[in-house]
């Protein structure tokens, strides 16, 4: 078996990381590591976990684990890599934005049904952000087969978790409860990241991408639509992605009309693509704390260390 640590262990995408983690055969958890909970039971936060877990948070890391997960407010990454080293042998997955954009690092963009082989071979891992999962899902397979060439518009409703543990005044129950609002339009941080995949794929000829994020008063999932030109019939749609997903164990193109309770719990993503006349409307689903985050980061551990893909991850969803 493998140790694992997890830094910054008391938000969201940490909590869901342990409760795989602790059920996956092939991984110790050795230690939880948080500034502001070190001594108290990880159970008292995450209390899903009441029963399961006599794990207490630690000030202190073992700088020998096999595998660490980073799960650190974006721009904090890179400060704690900064100040703490870990063994040559230690595997880092980072689910902050710090190393998501190629530059002067080491880290694999770790989306798996596009960059599989590369993440077999990394040491370190950039976790790819929950919208960017959603969006770069439903549109690269068109880029892969050279197809994505007009402008592209998106709209996508996240749950209240994508906003982390951190109250602000707009994630008060108050304020989420019976509301819909819509923030950061055209300028969303994770359109860099989509960018930068369709870039790849298309010999550095990026379309516009016209992106409308929304808050949903849910508290987990994205549901995300996409439309843009495709001259094409939706069978050659069809065709086009069941191939660019034919070995991909997560991602699945499906008939039925979707919705987040067929995915939330899970670490899935359906797409359901529909054609009216010269435009191809494309449907994504996701859990925003799994797929979006901690169990997309679990399937690049196993990636990593050469376990089947779904070890740890055959969740069901929960659908009532």
């Amino acid at each position: 078996m493998i140790k694992a640590g997890i830094i910054g262990g008391a938000g969201y995408t940490a909590g869901e990381l342990i409760r795989i983690l602790i059920n996956h055969p092939e991984v110790d958890l050795d230690f939880v590591y948080s500034t502001s909970q070190p001594g108290k039971p990880v159970a008292g936060v995450h209390q899903d976990l009441l029963g399961e877990i006599d794990l207490q948070f630690t000030g202190e890391i073992n700088k020998n684990a096999d595998v660490v997960f980073l799960c650190l407010g974006h721009g904090n990454s890179i400060k704690f890599l900064a100040e703490n080293q870990f063994s040559g042998k230690t595997k880092i997955v980072d689910l902050s934005t710090d190393y998501r954009m190629n530059g002067e690092h080491s880290f694999v963009y770790g989306l798996p049904e596009f960059n599989k082989e590369k993440i077999k071979k990394a040491d370190f891992i950039a976790n790819p952000g929950c919208f960017a999962t959603a969006i770069s899902l439903a549109i690269l397979p068109l880029a892969k087969a050279g197809l994505l060439q007009n402008e592209v518009h998106i709209n996508a409703v996240t749950g209240a978790t994508g906003a982390g543990t951190s109250l602000s005044a707009t994630t008060h129950f108050t304020w989420r409860d019976n509301n819909f609002s819509s923030y950061k339009a055209f300028e969303h941080q994770h359109l860099n990241e989509i960018g930068q995949s369709l870039k790849l794929l298309q010999n550095n000829k990026l379309p516009e991408i016209n992106f409308i994020p929304n808050r949903g008063n849910f508290s987990r999932g994205i549901h995300a639509t996409a439309y843009t030109k495709f001259e094409g019939s939706l069978k050659e749609a069809k065709a086009i992605y069941s191939e660019a997903y034919k070995d991909s164990v997560f991602t699945f193109v499906v008939e039925e009309e979707l919705h987040l309770k067929q995915v939330v719990n899970t670490n899935k993503c359906l797409l359901k693509l529909q054609k009216f006349g010269n435009k191809i409307l494309i449907t994504s689903v996701i859990d925003n704390l799994l797929k979006g985050a901690s169990g997309q980061a679990v399937q690049n551990m196993n990636l990593i260390f050469g376990f089947e893909e779904t070890t740890g991850l055959k969740l069901k969803a929960s659908y009532f």
